[in-house]
């Protein structure tokens, strides 16, 4: 298994690049987030990479965070979920805000991606809420998920759409301590828009 490779890049595509390591070029698929966050061609790059290897054939994708790579092989995991449509996933929003979402039980930023319909976003949400659950546990608790849900039941229970409560959170300092307290701030910022 290839997990991770170094090297120039000397061609980028749209959904891909050419790679070149130790005199070989690999073609890696990317997420559009990846893309975007890519050095220039003929600069060097370090890549986490998952290889699928199918009866036609055998694709690598590339992260440039170990974390993107652990929650595409948690979206891959899912039946009727393969590869390239975990990239597409991973195009519309970031790992931890994904996670995030479906920690919550969000499936609208899911519903985002082309080919995934409400049905599909759902299961998504259904079959990876614990395994996120450990995982977010397991890096450091990048978000707060208890205090995160409470607080969002709460806004959601005055009314405000998840996503909506979602994004006003998000944007509230890390200062600010305390369920209480986040919720005064977060509807501050609701009352903005």
């Amino acid at each position: 298994m290839i997990s991770s490779l170094e090297g120039k890049i000397t061609l980028c595509a749209e959904k891909h690049i050419i790679l070149e390591a130790n005199g070989i070029g690999y073609k890696i698929w990317c997420s559009e987030k990846t893309l975007s966050k890519l050095p220039q061609i003929g600069e060097t790059v370090k890549l986490f990479t998952y290889l699928s290897v199918k009866e036609t054939s055998w694709d690598l994708f590339g992260f440039l965070a170990f974390d993107e790579l652990e929650f595409f092989e948690l979206l891959i995991s899912i039946s009727g979920i393969g590869p390239k449509t975990a990239a597409n996933i991973l195009s519309v929003a970031t790992a931890e805000d994904l996670q995030e979402a479906i920690v919550l039980g969000d499936e609208t930023i899911l519903s985002r991606v082309s080919g995934i319909g409400k049905k599909v976003a759902q299961k998504i949400v259904i079959e990876l809420k614990s395994k996120v659950k450990k995982l977010s546990k397991g890096s450091g608790d990048k978000f707060r998920v208890a205090d995160d849900i409470e607080i969002i039941d709460a806004l959601v229970a005055m009314g405000y759409k998840v996503y909506e409560a979602r994004e006003a959170l998000k944007s509230v300092p890390m200062e600010v301590k305390g369920v209480e307290n986040k919720i005064r701030e977060t509807l501050k910022r609701l009352g903005k828009r």
